[in-house]
């Protein structure tokens, strides 16, 4: 396949019968990697999660086949072995492949098990991380997953295990010590009960926490609250939500430039002729 493209040049080429696990990101299509974009621009076929942009689906190649195959919680979707083998029949079929799924591959994303039955099948794959969003959805909401007068230590946590309960095995009151940061993935349903562990392993019902929906799309919403408060706020927080317990939910006060953003758009068409006098304040 000729690639014309020199943003391209020097890239890995796709070849027919291969397969790509891609991350997409949390959202905006802007995140997506010269990889990521380098492989949609040859694929024949695009199989993605219910969590990618439609943006990023639009800059894949013209005439590409794209394939939803998302998995949403309490909705008839595709099982993970049907997926699989999806993979494996197109790329026997001598197509070339993107995987295309939402955050990182490796990071709550399934990749590896995917990856493990392109290997048990003997399909030829590349690994193409993307940002997870416990780390670019919160920067999406002007939270940084660390700072050095906060934190040097963040933790990851699934939200549910394969039967959608509170995942077994976690030390509670090991990880309400040794992690000032807490980031939640797919923990909208179960938060209630990770809440309560949490405080009764010694973290303060008053310790800061938001919800970030939708991240880095247009639909971005936030809700900061408190450990106390987060089963009652996670009843009014869209999913899909990445969740972050810890002091450095306070930064967001002064970092965020989303917002920013959108008050600087809103004075800079302001028919009252009232930004001077805004802008001049402090």
């Amino acid at each position: 396949m000729m690639r014309s493209n020199t943003l391209f040049d020097g890239l890995p080429v796709l070849d027919p019968g291969a397969v790509w696990l891609v991350g997409a990101g949390p959202g905006d299509p802007g995140l997506l990697t010269l990889h990521a974009l380098n492989g949609l621009a040859q694929a024949d076929v695009v199989v993605h999660d219910a969590l990618v942009d439609p943006g990023c689906l639009a800059l894949a190649r013209p005439g590409a086949d794209i394939v939803h195959a998302g998995k949403r919680g309490g909705r008839p979707s595709p099982k993970q072995p049907d997926i699989s083998a999806r993979l494996v029949r197109e790329a026997k079929a001598g197509k070339r492949v993107i995987r295309l799924k939402g955050g990182d591959p490796f990071l709550f994303g399934r990749g590896g098990e995917e990856a493990l039955a392109l290997v048990r099948a003997g399909v030829p794959f590349r690994i193409v991380p993307g940002i997870t969003a416990g780390i670019g959805g919160l920067a999406y909401a002007g939270i940084p997953a660390t700072d050095r007068n906060v934190n040097s230590v963040v933790a990851f946590i699934t939200g549910h295990d394969a039967t959608g309960a509170v995942p077994g095995g976690i030390d509670w009151a090991a990880l309400a010590k040794g992690a000032p940061v807490i980031v939640l993935y797919m923990a909208i349903k179960t938060l209630p009960e990770i809440s309560a562990r949490l405080i009764a392993a010694g973290r303060a019902s008053d310790e800061p926490v938001a919800l970030v929906s939708n991240a880095a799309t247009a639909c971005q919403s936030v809700i900061e609250t408190t450990l106390g408060g987060a089963a009652e706020a996670g009843q009014a927080a869209p999913a899909p939500a990445v969740i972050v317990i810890g002091d450095v939910v306070r930064l967001r006060a002064g970092l965020d430039w989303l917002g920013a953003l959108e008050l600087g758009r809103k004075l800079d068409g302001d028919p009252l002729g009232i930004a001077p006098e805004i802008r001049d304040v402090g």
